[in-house]
């Protein structure tokens, strides 16, 4: 009850103190202001990755793989320049493996190059192209918004059709609906015969919805006489994705032909390695900015301690007759520890009145938004740091003489 009642003291002495001393006050939060603020934004930004990081490796779905001649992840050098001799992946060798998967309910090559796409008098610049069959739609994770996806009759005997993205859709037909009409890839006619669902970006490099999914034949009779394919494989059951890898690795063995002492000269990726190296990349950044943000509250916690000891010193004679008539160390040392926390929470929340616009700005750009439990953190990091700052003058306010206070002028 005692403690109770000293809290209560302190915080009305230390609210007197602030508002007897306004302009002091502020000033005083400017460097914990600029702290809180950094920090706000930073874990604002920081979450903000993450979620957009998370988002896009979603996207890669957690039971698909993706089988390449080369790995996502080069570590060296000479690694890439083993690489890149090894030999392409060719579509007969992706039937055959479909042929011999077990585990699995699609597979779908994958290749890729970048065209303009026009429609009458309107035209699309750098618009990616990918060759593939009937099962992308499948590997891909995502549906038709309108019309259909080609059939495995089309993909097989490369009629020229194909399947928009929405950004395409947009640009090209923005009064008129997009089905049935035809555009020109490159110099290539194609109809089109549906529009993808819209999937945004993928980890702001480039969009997903700036593409046109074309029967692999078509791509290869048009745009890529021998390409190297890549591989999208759907696994039948999440659970078995470790066997369902070993079945590949065999299968692309047996159909690249290699040897049994041979090394792959292929690689088996999947959305754990790519969610792995990001979580490098966030703890990268996060470190950086908690050092940069430590760095901001470090000056403005010094700052707190200064005003705080000229506080002491200014209101010596108060401490020595408060503890003339009794007050013990331990309700000086709260009165003042309270006085440096306010202070700052008042900094943290004037910090979080300028976060939230800014907050909302940089929402343009990333999926940022100021959520409770950040709010919740600027507004600890505020009261630590008035405490961790104010802890010294407070302690030495506590320990005064009041013989010796009172005698000071």
């Amino acid at each position: 009850m005692n403690l109770l009642l000293e809290l209560g003291e302190g915080l009305r002495i230390a609210l007197e103190a602030i508002r007897a001393n306004k302009l002091r006050s502020i000033l005083t939060t400017l460097g914990i202001i600029i702290g809180v603020v950094t920090v706000t934004l930073m874990g604002t930004a920081i979450d903000g990755l993450n979620r957009a990081f998370m988002e896009s490796v979603a996207k890669l779905g957690v039971d698909t793989l993706y089988i390449s001649r080369t790995g996502w992840f080069v570590e060296s050098y000479e690694q890439w320049m083993s690489l890149r001799n090894r030999r392409p992946i060719t579509l007969r060798q992706v039937l055959g493996l479909e042929e011999e998967a077990t585990l699995v309910t699609a597979v779908a090559p994958i290749v890729e190059t970048m065209q303009s796409v026009k429609y009458r008098d309107r035209e699309a610049q750098s618009v990616r192209i990918i060759g593939t069959t009937e099962q992308a739609v499948l590997t891909g994770g995502t549906g038709v918004a309108r019309g259909r996806y080609f059939t495995a009759e089309e993909s097989d005997g490369g009629r020229p059709v194909c399947v928009i993205g929405s950004d395409v859709a947009t640009n090209l037909f923005p009064h008129t609906p997009p089905m049935g009409n035809q555009i020109k890839i490159g110099f290539q006619p194609f109809e089109i015969v549906g529009v993808m669902e819209k999937q945004g970006s993928f980890l702001g490099a480039f969009s997903l919805d700036n593409q046109i999914t074309i029967p692999v034949r078509q791509f290869i009779s048009h745009f890529w006489h021998d390409p190297d394919f890549q591989i999208q494989v759907k696994v039948a059951n999440v659970a078995w994705l470790d066997e369902a890898k070993e079945e590949l690795r065999g299968a692309m063995r047996k159909v690249r032909r290699l040897e049994p002492g041979e090394p792959d000269d292929f690689d088996i990726n999947q959305q754990e390695q790519l969610a792995e190296r990001l979580a490098v990349v966030s703890r990268t950044i996060a470190a950086v900015g908690l050092f940069i943000t430590g760095l901001s509250l470090f000056v403005g916690g010094i700052g707190i301690m200064n005003i705080m000891f000229v506080s002491v010193t200014e209101r010596t004679q108060e401490i020595g007759l408060r503890k003339a008539l009794g007050a013990k160390r331990r309700t000086i040392l709260i009165q003042f520890l309270i006085e440096a926390a306010a202070i700052c929470i008042l900094g943290g929340l004037l910090a979080l009145a300028i976060a939230w616009p800014l907050t909302l700005a940089l929402a343009q750009f990333m999926p940022a938004r100021l959520s409770l439990p950040l709010v919740g953190l600027a507004l600890l990091v505020s009261l630590l740091t008035g405490l961790i700052s104010g802890f010294l003058p407070a302690w030495r306010a506590a320990r005064m003489n009041p013989v010796d206070a009172l005698r000071n002028e």
